[in-house]
C-alpha cells in the first residue's frame, strides 16, 4: 500500500456523502440503541421514535447521555444485544462508585483496531516499524485499543505495558523500536532516565515516532517531548466509552486532530447552556457513535473542552478537525472567581528551558483565602545560582500572573522532588480546600 491513505475512499469522502453516510449509520445505530433497556426508556418518555430521526439536524430532539446514566445502568443495562453476542467488556478506573463499563462485540474490536490502524498508517507507520507500547494492558483500553490497531497494520509489536522505566529503554534499544505509545508527562520522565543512563535517544535509539495521549498536554510540552526524544509526536484522542484510543488524530499536517465521522457524530456545545457553539468557538465534545453494535451512545458528554477548526486540511481529508483539549469542564480549577484549566499553568513553565515537566499545583485554604501553590522541579540546565533562583522565580510568577489574573505562589525545587509517573496519568492538581 503506497497510498497516504490507510482509507482513501472513507478519508477523503465529499462532505455531502460523508453525511450521507452518517445519517444512514445514524438511523441504524438508533434502532440498534433502543434494544438496551436505558434507551428503550429514553425513547419512550421523550415521545420519541426511530422515524422520529429523518435528518443529522434531528438527532439534537434525542436527550443527551451522561457518565452517570452509565454508572446508573452497571453493569449491563446499557447493553444493546444479547451477552453472550459480547466478547469484552473495558471499564474506567473510576475510584468511587460504579465504574463505566462498556461492551464490545467482535465486530465492534474489528471496527475499533481498524480505525486505530488508520491513525497510525496517517501518521507514516507500516509495517516495517516497532511499535512498543507503553500503556497498561487490562480494562484500561489504552494498552489493548493500540495493541489490536498495529496489529492489523502489520508492525511488530512490543506489549511492554506500563512503568519500568529502564527495561522500557532497554526493549527501545534492544529491539530496535521505531514508534512509541506513551502518556505525555511519561515521555518526559522516558527522556530524563534516557539521558541519566547516557543515552541519547536522538543518536542511540531507532525512535521517530510517538502518539502521545491520555491526558491534556499543551503543545509546549508536545514540543519538548519531540526535541528530547527526537521524534514527532502525534497527539491522540480517545475515550473508553468510544471504543478507546483513537476517535481523533492528528495527521503529518499537526494542525488539528481528525475525528473519523464515518464512525462518530460529533457536536460541541456550551457546557452551561448545552446549546450548540459556532464554529472556532470552544465547548463541550459531545459523541453519538454510529458504527458500534454491543452498545451504542447517543449524544454522549465527553466533558472534554474543544473545537472544530475551520477550513480545510491540507493532507486532504475531510473528516472535521478538533482543536488541542483545553482540558475537561469537570477538571476546571475555580479560584478567586477565576476559571483556570492546568493546561494553562503548564504552556507557561514549559516555555522557561531552566524548569523541568514535573509539576503540582495544590490548592488550599489559608486562613480566610484560598490560595494555590504551584511546585516544579528545575532542569538540569539550572546551575545553582541563588539571584538566579529569585529572578527565575520572579518572571515564572509574572507571566502566570498575565495568564491566569491572580498571583500564584511558587516553589522552584529540585529535580527528584516530586513523584515520578511510571506510565499512569500524571497527577497534576491537589485540592485540599476546606468544604463545609
Amino acid at each position: 500500500m503506497n497510498s497516504q491513505y490507510w482509507q482513501e475512499e472513507i478519508e477523503t469522502m465529499e462532505r455531502s456523502r460523508l453525511e450521507a453516510l452518517q445519517l444512514e449509520r445514524l438511523k441504524k445505530t438508533i434502532r440498534q440503541a433502543i434494544q438496551s433497556p436505558f434507551y428503550k426508556e429514553v425513547f419512550e418518555k421523550n415521545g420519541l421514535t426511530p422515524d422520529s430521526i429523518r435528518t443529522l439536524e434531528d438527532l439534537r430532539k434525542i436527550p443527551f447521555t451522561t457518565k452517570e446514566d452509565l454508572r446508573t445502568h452497571y453493569p449491563y443495562g446499557m447493553a444493546a444485544i444479547p451477552l453472550q453476542k459480547c466478547v469484552r467488556i473495558h471499564s474506567s478506573s473510576g475510584t468511587t462508585g460504579n465504574p463505566t463499563v462498556v461492551l464490545h462485540s467482535a465486530r465492534d474490536l474489528d471496527q475499533w483496531a481498524n480505525q486505530v490502524a488508520r491513525c497510525m498508517y496517517m501518521v507514516g507507520l507500516r509495517d516495517t516499524d516497532i511499535f512498543q507500547n507503553t500503556s497498561g494492558y487490562g480494562m484500561f483500553t489504552g494498552g489493548l485499543g493500540f495493541q489490536y490497531g498495529a496489529e492489523r497494520l502489520g508492525a511488530l509489536t512490543v506489549p511492554a505495558a506500563a512503568g519500568n522505566t529502564k527495561r522500557q529503554i532497554k526493549f527501545i534499544t534492544d529491539f530496535g523500536t521505531t514508534c512509541l505509545h506513551i502518556i505525555p508527562s511519561y515521555a518526559t520522565r522516558l527522556a530524563e532516565v534516557m539521558y541519566e543512563m547516557g543515552i541519547d535517544p536522538r543518536r542511540d535509539t531507532k525512535l521517530h515516532t510517538v502518539c502521545i495521549g491520555a491526558e491534556p498536554h499543551s503543545e509546549e510540552q508536545r514540543k519538548r517531548i519531540e526535541e528530547l526524544l527526537g521524534v514527532k509526536a502525534y497527539n491522540c484522542f480517545g475515550m473508553s466509552e468510544m471504543n478507546g484510543p483513537g476517535v481523533a488524530f492528528e495527521c503529518p499536517a499537526q494542525n488539528g486532530l481528525h475525528i473519523w465521522e464515518d464512525n462518530v457524530i460529533a457536536e460541541i456545545v456550551d457546557p452551561v447552556t448545552l446549546e450548540p457553539v459556532p464554529e472556532g468557538e470552544v465547548g463541550e465534545l459531545v459523541l453519538t457513535t454510529i458504527n458500534r453494535e454491543a452498545m451504542p451512545l447517543l449524544r454522549y458528554r465527553t466533558r472534554d473542552l474543544t473545537c472544530f477548526l475551520p477550513g480545510d486540511c491540507p493532507c486532504g481529508r475531510t473528516h472535521r478537525r478538533l482543536a488541542r483539549f483545553k482540558g475537561r469542564s469537570d477538571d476546571m480549577i475555580i479560584l478567586k472567581g477565576v476559571n483556570i484549566f492546568p493546561i494553562q499553568i503548564e504552556k507557561i513553565l514549559m516555555n522557561f528551558k531552566e524548569l523541568g515537566s514535573n509539576y503540582l499545583i495544590t490548592i488550599e485554604t489559608m486562613g480566610y483565602n484560598d490560595e494555590m501553590t504551584i511546585e516544579v522541579e528545575l532542569s538540569d540546565l539550572f546551575t545553582d545560582d541563588y539571584s538566579k533562583l529569585q529572578r527565575l522565580t520572579k518572571e515564572v510568577t509574572r507571566q502566570l500572573k498575565d495568564e491566569l489574573l491572580l498571583t500564584p505562589r511558587i516553589k522552584l525545587v529540585a529535580k527528584g522532588s516530586l513523584p515520578n509517573q511510571e506510565g499512569g496519568k500524571a497527577v497534576r492538581v491537589k485540592d485540599l480546600r476546606k468544604t463545609c
